[in-house]
């Protein structure tokens, strides 16, 4: 029986990338994280916060998970997106284009947003009641004008490197556990690098909130697990 029971939680941990392991399967092994082990704040910030520019729906929610589960770390980086007046990002950059309308950028398809989080801005400041004082780095994205950011890893031509990756594995991090917002895009593309660039990573779930744009949410969940990205909650890992 004891066999039977080992071969049938290997079985379904084997499907954690598609979010499939059951709530008692993985109650009977937590993830313990260790000194070789972060955890991401992707974008918890005011303009990704009801009431911000570009509020995600619920987006609050995540910062008492994130609180509550950032005990479990040794090692802490925070991430926020950081643009200029006028960025190549926003619709108002460009004369009848809407937000959440696309434009052609040198690096591709680039989807146009309200004007958010700009440098210096209440609306770009942490989220006031995200807690997380032994958090070794702050990492800015999106500051350059005529280039967006979703990822904490890489700018979105996918070739200018934020400089996270080298000092993720200069500190001898092998595994990344990502949480913020939003989970289609920032958090998405954040999860996607880290794993091109070698580490194991997991995705917090409820550490999270989509914007859901046009399926967007299916969409990452399912590039996320092709690429080898686990799905778990707060609950699957041990904290104290």
């Amino acid at each position: 029986m004891k066999t039977d029971r080992r071969k049938l939680l290997t079985a379904l941990g084997s499907l954690g990338a598609l979010g499939a392991v059951a709530p008692w399967a993985m109650a009977a092994s937590k993830i313990k994280p260790g000194a070789n082990s972060v955890l991401i704040a992707v974008d918890v910030q005011n303009c990704f916060i009801e009431g911000g520019t570009l509020p995600v729906a619920k987006g609050s929610e995540v910062v008492p998970v994130i609180n509550r589960i950032s005990a479990a770390f040794e090692n802490i980086v925070v991430t926020q997106d950081w643009h200029t007046q006028g960025h190549a990002s926003f619709a108002s950059a460009y004369g009848g284009k809407k937000p959440f309308e696309t434009t052609k950028l040198s690096y591709g398809t680039q989807v146009l947003w309200p004007d958010h989080c700009v440098q210096g801005t209440k609306d770009a400041e942490l989220h006031k009641d995200l807690a997380l004082p032994s958090a070794q780095l702050i990492i800015r994205k999106g500051f350059h004008p005529k280039m967006d950011s979703y990822s904490a890893f890489m700018e979105a031509d996918a070739k200018t490197a934020t400089g996270l990756g080298g000092y993720l594995k200069q500190r001898g991090i092998k595994t990344v556990f990502v949480t913020g917002l939003a989970t289609d895009f920032c958090v998405a593309w954040t999860a996607m690098d880290a794993r091109a660039a070698g580490f194991e990573v997991y995705v917090v779930e409820d550490a999270c909130r989509a914007i859901d744009l046009n399926g967007s949410l299916a969409a990452a969940w399912k590039n996320m697990a092709a690429k080898g990205v686990k799905r778990i909650q707060s609950d699957d890992i041990q904290v104290g």
